[in-house]
């Protein structure tokens, strides 16, 4: 079993992203939603999925309705909307200990960046 957490920032403003609303989902099954706090984490997206078994997983980002409340100008329909994005979680070995998964987001209107984070 594995955990997840993400970390939001606001390349506009150079500063977390708070406020953003996230979901968590395997396949169609919603498994998390929650707002991002004003460090632009989400702790109960830890707490709530907690160990997650191996599998795909996709993180839904609520880009635009975020920049839209920071009077942020966008175009119509907006460049990004919600940033997907869609991971893997590998198997645990038998005996180990599940690894962590932080999947930070760093976004502007018109572009984002991913990685897995420690």
């Amino acid at each position: 079993m594995s955990t997840l957490s993400t970390h939001v920032l606001d390349l506009v403003s150079g500063k977390p992203a708070a406020g953003m609303a996230i979901s968590l989902w395997a396949g169609q099954d919603c498994l998390f939603r929650g707002v991002t706090n004003a460090d632009g984490r989400c702790p109960e997206l830890g707490q709530q999925a907690g160990d997650m078994k191996a599998g795909a997983y996709r993180l839904e980002f609520s880009v635009a309705a975020y920049f839209r409340s920071r009077d942020v100008a966008l175009s119509d329909p907006p460049f990004l909307d919600v940033v997907p994005i869609a991971f893997g979680m590998a198997q645990v070995a038998r005996g180990e200990k599940g690894g962590h998964y932080h999947v930070p987001l760093l976004v502007s209107p018109y572009g984002f960046s991913t990685y897995r984070g420690s």
